[in-house]
């Protein structure tokens, strides 16, 4: 995708402002950790643009899916949703009343992070696009060690490297990354709620106070959203992914029955979500770019990073509303 000249000019500014805070890996699971900065941060951290959005956005739990600084139908989506929220007008549009909420919480829009080897480890293996010869992988893990720093970051590939264009992103090496949150849990919501028409999935309260909302593909002509109020019959980590080219309209006819193992290119990403409608249900993706741009075989798809936090905010018996 081309880069606006603005979001390179902003890129530089950012690289060469020195306040971002630098976080050093945890001794005891080596995972990153982003600091925020201590001192007041730079011009360069604060501006008001597309990436600083998204940032905050996704901090707010209102995802712009993949975070690349580039706007688009995703961001529009979680601006508008932010802002019925916050009670203010459903523009979808970044105006200043929205920018003040947004910015209540005063973070820099990248910080520092020092890689561990567990960060970077792999193996990484490219991804073939049949599945049969999928199922032949020990492991469904990442391609690249930049796609996995993307998936940690909530961030496109593309991005981190303009953002890091010297990195050769090895252990003990600094790279600077979105500022999204650490801790990313959410409260209990009390209904699902995935509307086909603004391509999204809500998580609301007893109340029906919006509590989140993530950017998500549901449905196609061959294989339609399955209107009406269903149940969570439950949550599964990791799961692998049971082919069966039987409920594919395309599949190759020579196809068979196969297991795909775990992992974060996995079908179905690194949670399934079962739904009371058989062989439906809310799930990742290996592809987060395309979320809601694409079609789906009738399932809900999000990004690895949202499911996860969808996961983690409902349980069995959780009602979920599927509606146009």
């Amino acid at each position: 995708m081309l880069r606006t000249r603005s979001l390179m000019y902003w890129i530089a500014a950012a690289l060469a402002a020195s306040t971002a805070a630098v976080a050093s890996p945890s001794a005891a699971s080596g995972a990153m950790a982003a600091a925020e900065a201590e001192a007041s941060p730079s011009d360069a951290a604060t501006a008001r643009n597309d990436l600083r959005a998204q940032v905050l956005l996704d901090r707010a739990h209102f995802s712009p899916g993949e975070i690349d600084g580039v706007a688009g139908s995703n961001q529009a989506g979680a601006i508008k949703a932010f802002q019925r929220k916050h009670g203010l007008d459903e523009t979808g549009e970044l105006d200043d009343a929205t920018w003040t909420a947004l910015e209540a919480g005063d973070v820099p829009t990248l910080v520092d992070v020092v890689l561990a080897e567990d960060d970077i480890a792999g193996p990484f293996a490219d991804i073939p696009d049949d599945m049969m010869a999928k199922a032949e992988l020990e492991s469904m893990g990442f391609a690249s060690v930049e796609e996995k720093l993307g998936e940690r970051f909530h961030a496109s590939p593309t991005l981190l490297r303009e953002l890091n264009p010297e990195a050769a992103f090895t252990a003990g090496e600094t790279i600077r990354v979105p500022n999204v949150a650490r801790d990313a849990s959410l409260p209990a919501a009390s209904t699902v709620v995935v509307d086909e028409s603004d391509g999204a999935l809500w998580l609301l309260d007893a109340q029906d106070e919006v509590i989140a909302w993530f950017p998500a593909t549901s449905g196609s002509e061959h294989d339609p959203l399955p209107i009406g109020d269903w149940k969570i019959n439950g949550v599964a980590s990791n799961p692998v992914f049971n082919y069966d080219p039987s409920l594919f309209h395309a599949a190759d006819p020579s196809h068979e029955k196969a297991t795909l193992q775990p992992g974060p290119n996995n079908p179905v990403g690194l949670v399934w979500i079962d739904l009371s409608k058989p062989h439906y249900g809310i799930h990742g993706t290996p592809e987060p770019a395309n979320i809601s741009k694409t079609q789906s075989n009738g399932c809900i798809r999000l990004t690895n990073w949202d499911v996860v936090r969808v996961a983690g905010a409902v349980s069995a018996g959780t009602a979920v509303r599927l509606q146009e």
